[in-house]
C-alpha cells in the first residue's frame, strides 16, 4: 500500500472502436484524462485523436502500476483489444462515471 494512501491507475485511451491505443500510469485518473482530452500536453494522444477512456485498473503502489502499465505496453494489440472488450463490449468513453465519482 503506498505510505501515503494514494491510489494509481493503468489506463487505456481510444482514438474510437478498435481504434489507436494508448496505456498511461497516473495518480490522478479524471485530472489526467481530461488533459488528455483537452490537449493541454502536446504529444501523442493530441496529435492522434486519442480521447477516449475505454478501459482501466487501480492499484495501491505507483511500482505495481508501472509494471503493469509496461507489461500492457509490451502486449500485442489484438490482447489489448480482448481485455478492453471484456469489461467495456461497446468502447463506451468511461470519464464522465469516473470524473463524478473522483469529484
Amino acid at each position: 500500500m503506498d505510505p501515503f494512501g494514494r491510489t494509481y491507475w493503468v489506463y487505456i485511451l481510444a482514438s474510437g472502436k478498435h481504434g489507436t491505443l494508448y496505456v498511461g500510469v497516473t495518480s490522478d485518473l479524471s485530472g489526467r484524462v481530461y488533459e488528455h482530452k483537452a490537449g493541454i500536453t502536446p504529444g501523442f494522444t493530441t496529435k492522434h485523436g486519442v480521447h477516449s477512456l475505454v478501459y482501466f485498473e487501480t492499484f495501491g503502489t505507483i511500482d505495481e502500476a508501472i509494471t503493469r502499465e509496461k507489461k500492457l505496453k509490451r502486449w500485442r494489440r489484438d490482447w489489448k483489444i480482448n481485455l478492453i472488450e471484456r469489461s467495456n463490449p461497446d468502447w463506451i468513453d468511461l470519464y464522465e462515471g469516473i470524473a463524478h465519482q473522483m469529484r
